[in-house]
């Protein structure tokens, strides 16, 4: 069983910063690429930003200065750290990563359930 939860989700001003966190959790032997994906209403799911095992990162250009992705291996843990929010960024946000399990030799791709941003006007 392995598993990845979002948090760190809400309403916040134009302007404004908020953290999302993506943990994963369950039966993990390694986790190579995580990444984060939104979708708003209407619209395709569109990558915001990706990071590699060792640090190497991706961004959109829509949020390129804005945003900083990250991770805490030893956690297993990834965070997005949002700042200058825009209207325009509000969507659901999802958490995937590349995770093999402990007793198998191959990764499998996995989400999260996602996690709500509002940006207001």
């Amino acid at each position: 069983q392995v598993q990845l939860v979002e948090s760190g989700g809400g309403l916040v001003q134009a302007g404004g910063s908020l953290r999302l966190s993506c943990r994963a959790s369950g039966n993990i032997g390694s986790i190579n690429d995580m990444g984060w994906y939104r979708q708003a209403p209407g619209n395709s799911r569109e990558l915001v930003a990706r990071i590699t095992r060792s640090g190497g990162t991706n961004f959109a250009d829509s949020v390129k200065g804005r945003f900083t992705i990250s991770r805490d291996n030893a956690m297993n843990t990834m965070y997005l750290q949002m700042n200058s929010l825009k209207p325009e960024d509000t969507a659901v946000y999802y958490c995937t990563a590349y995770i093999r399990r402990r007793e198998v030799t191959f990764f499998q791709n996995y989400w999260g359930q996602g996690t709500q941003v509002t940006v207001s006007s």
